[in-house]
């Protein structure tokens, strides 16, 4: 059908133009009829493409995931429902002319070693903190911390070595060896011996033999000057800087002959040093003995120099109260035969003490001197009473600082 027609059509253009053969004609209907076709291919592939079902994305969100190329399905990750974020906190109103502020309150904390023993120097073990009672300038304060210590300890050897008696030097260094004796591997101790000034013989160490090493340096003294006073206050200085309790071993006649700090001033230091206790140990009362039966006083100093019986009566007062003022105790041996029993109470009482805290009812920073009054009661208030084995009454030595120094904040 399409034939003939084709052919009739061909027949007209040549009889109206006879010029153009007939397979010339034929050619171009054929090209027309190609370019006609391809022509509505094209249109109608246009059509379906850029008509899609409803609803189809044909491009995929920012945040979906997938293949980010033009070929290939694509996924959309579904959020989770999350609860709406809470409304931010109302700010306050700002008052005008009102600067801003914050307020920091510091509650300081006293902390109280104390010693427990019999008459007799033992202690007393089985006390819990019901048992105790402290009071800061008459005003009973609550125990907010109670433990019982048993741990290592940081002492101090200051040793007096000055030239003088012969006999002073012996006690003295018969002493130091036989405190060096006691300790024990995790102690720490250093040792420091003056006579016109203080000498650091061993720093802080837990080696014995380091120690015995600074002890064997003390052979020939050098000046015969005393100065307690002085060496006393620069070891406090120094251990002042140490975290924990520490404690002052000091060995001495209690003689002070050439310090440049008073008796008020090393008593001042002494207050306001926190966490030391010192056991001083007087030395040298048999030779005193001796020449106090003589009607005279022991000699002091290489020359011979000659001190009152007064200067040693004032030297051991002095002593009782550095131990008093720290919670510490002094002795006075009369014979060598008393040290390794000495340190054996010394020993005792550090490694095995109570340990108070509190806060003070009395807040205020002003740097002044508080007073303090530790007692050991019963449960219910009243006396607390021990017996021996035979059934009679102990009595029993409650040994405390004195008080303390609070911190001074200036405004």
């Amino acid at each position: 059908m399409i034939s003939s027609r084709f052919w009739q059509a061909c027949e007209r253009f040549g009889r109206d133009f006879g010029r153009v053969s007939l397979g010339c004609l034929c050619r171009i209907l054929l090209l027309i009829l190609v370019l006609g076709s391809f022509t509505a291919l094209t249109r109608a592939q246009d059509q379906g493409s850029s008509t899609s079902p409803k609803g189809q994305q044909t491009e995929p969100p920012p945040a979906a995931g997938g293949p980010q190329t033009d070929v290939g399905p694509y996924a959309v990750p579904k959020k989770k429902d999350e609860p709406p974020p809470p409304p931010p906190p109302e700010k306050p109103k700002k008052i005008e002319g009102m600067p801003d502020y914050s307020i920091r309150v510091d509650v300081p904390l006293v902390e109280v070693p104390v010693m427990v023993t019999t008459k007799d120097g033992q202690f007393i073990s089985n006390l819990t903190k019901e048992n105790f009672r402290i009071s800061e300038e008459g005003t009973q304060q609550t125990i907010s911390s109670f433990t019982i210590s048993d741990a290592p300890i940081t002492a101090v050897l200051l040793v007096e070595f000055a030239s003088g008696n012969y006999y002073f030097m012996n006690d003295i260094l018969l002493g130091s060896y036989t405190f060096a004796n006691t300790l024990k591997k995790d102690d720490w101790l250093a040792v420091i011996s003056y006579d016109m000034k203080p000498y650091i013989l061993a720093d802080f160490t837990q080696n014995k033999q380091e120690v015995y090493g600074a002890l064997n340096q003390l052979r020939i003294p050098g000046f015969s000057e005393t100065n307690l006073f002085d060496a006393l206050y620069d070891a406090l200085d120094r251990v002042d800087r140490i975290e924990g309790h520490k404690y002052i071993i000091l060995m001495t006649t209690g003689i002070d002959t050439f310090s440049r700090i008073n008796l008020d001033q090393i008593t001042k230091k002494i207050k306001n040093t926190k966490d030391v206790t010192i056991f001083p140990i007087s030395v040298g009362w048999a030779v005193r003995a001796y020449f106090e039966a003589q009607g005279r006083a022991a000699p002091h100093g290489a020359m011979g120099t000659r001190v009152d019986q007064m200067d040693y009566l004032q030297a051991d007062n002095e002593m009782n109260t550095f131990a008093r003022l720290t919670g510490g105790r002094a002795y006075f041996p009369r014979f060598q035969a008393e040290f390794p029993e000495i340190f054996r109470d010394i020993g005792g009482d550090i490694r095995h003490q109570y340990s108070i805290a509190y806060h003070p009812t009395n807040p205020k920073l002003d740097g002044s001197y508080r007073k303090l009054k530790v007692e050991v009661v019963a449960p219910d208030g009243g006396p607390l009473k021990f017996r021996d084995q035979k059934g009679k009454d102990l009595k029993i030595q409650v040994i405390a600082r004195e008080g303390y120094t609070a911190k001074h904040t200036v405004e």
